[in-house]
């Protein structure tokens, strides 16, 4: 079972740090405001068209968007609808700041799915605790969304939730041109460890490797799922293939070192994994499929050229 403290506590900031809000109007002056209101709590982004604010809630999203509604070109009514319809944003909560606060506005601004409206020139103090009452129901919202996500013997990310992500990874690198790297890997001959241990010890093992390998993940971004019943996946975005295959083969010696006794074990007395690793350089073709794929073939290769191995290889550029 899971202990909900531990994840409560590792998602519950969204930002590993402090709270990032994006601040989007037109007028210098009035970002200025914003600034100094938010400065010391929260990381601060600025944008001052609506093109600009739909580009960085895509490549780096905010907790928050403070949106101005009159703005030339997009106005903050369209910058709102697009965030809403799109499914890598909708979640950003976005409160409107503006000088035009009649009942018609608001409420199509409440309508689009905005959650709060500020009139301007705004009281800093409550801007402030509008904010702040906004971001801790959006952390509540994230954690409950996490916590489904969560595979519930082992504690890390479920099928479910890497499914999604790395579908989204690979858009986010494509898009960018980034790299990608994606670990498949199982637990060798685990099969035999529950018929000689018991499917209890295998549990226990199966948390152990999951704990293991979730602390060796050296970014924010990085992630471990487990993919299947006793095989685990990392994806780890903008993360090159060396640097992928260093953590690859330190993946591979943790779990080693855990010294977990496997005695029906043909490869090592202790408990060990064969690890896949597929890399996405920037300018490559092809799509998610192929490097899920492809880290699923080098965990073939691994475990049928001896186990307890890293096989690795970066993608073709088709």
């Amino acid at each position: 079972m899971i202990d909900l403290d531990t994840p409560v506590a590792e998602l519950i900031s969204s930002a590993h740090g402090k709270p990032k809000l994006l601040v989007v109007d037109d007028q210098p002056i009035n970002i200025q405001v914003m600034y100094q209101a938010f400065a010391g709590d929260y990381q601060v982004f600025m944008a001052t068209n609506g093109e600009q604010a739909l580009h960085i809630c895509k490549t780096n999203p905010p907790d928050l968007v403070l949106l101005d509604v009159v703005m030339p070109g997009m106005d903050g009514f369209e910058v709102c609808a697009r965030l809403k319809g799109d499914d890598s944003t909708n979640h950003i909560p976005i409160i409107f700041v503006t000088a035009h606060s009649d009942a018609a506005q608001e409420t199509h601004g409440l309508s689009l799915g905005a959650v709060d409206f500020i009139p301007k020139p705004i009281n800093p103090d409550v801007v402030r605790a509008r904010v702040k009452t906004h971001l801790t129901l959006k952390f509540q919202s994230d954690l409950l969304r996490k916590l489904v996500f969560l595979d519930g013997l082992s504690g890390v990310f479920n099928r479910r939730y890497f499914d999604q992500q790395i579908t989204m990874e690979w858009a986010r690198a494509a898009r960018n041109n980034l790299p990608l790297s994606l670990i498949l890997l199982d637990v060798d001959y685990f099969k035999l460890y529950n018929d000689r241990y018991g499917h209890q010890a295998g549990d226990d093992a199966l948390r152990i490797i999951a704990s293991t390998l979730k602390s060796c993940l050296r970014r924010p971004a990085d992630l471990v799922a487990r993919y299947g019943g006793e095989e685990f996946a990392c994806i780890l975005p903008e993360t090159s293939y060396d640097d992928a295959l260093q953590l690859a083969q330190e993946l591979e010696r943790r779990v080693r070192e855990k010294h977990i006794v496997h005695e029906s074990s043909s490869v090592n007395p202790s408990v060990t994994i064969s690890v896949g690793l597929a890399t996405r350089e920037p300018n490559t073709s092809g799509d998610v499929q192929s490097l899920v794929g492809l880290a699923d073939e080098l965990l073939y290769q691994a475990k049928h050229t001896g186990r307890a191995r890293v096989c690795s290889a970066i993608m073709p550029a088709t």
